[in-house]
């Protein structure tokens, strides 16, 4: 998943490929375990989307502080 594309996505959005990539993660993590996986870099892939959202998510919650900061 590219940034541009998270960046494009909503909160809503957001939240919901969050949680399943989070799903994915804990089933490539069980795959990875059982030596049923056949490409490791999935994992790398998976965790850098995670984090990718994570970071917009924190970005927009703090640009919305900011915002009520100013307001007030």
């Amino acid at each position: 998943m590219k940034s541009k594309q998270v960046l494009e996505m909503t909160d809503k959005e957001l939240q919901t490929k969050l949680s399943e990539l989070k799903s994915e993660l804990f089933f490539l993590r069980f795959k990875h375990a059982t030596n049923q996986l056949t490409n490791p870099n999935v994992l790398v892939t998976t965790r850098r989307d995670i984090a990718r959202i994570k970071t917009v998510i924190r970005q927009r919650e703090l640009a919305r502080a900011k915002e009520t900061e100013h307001k007030g």
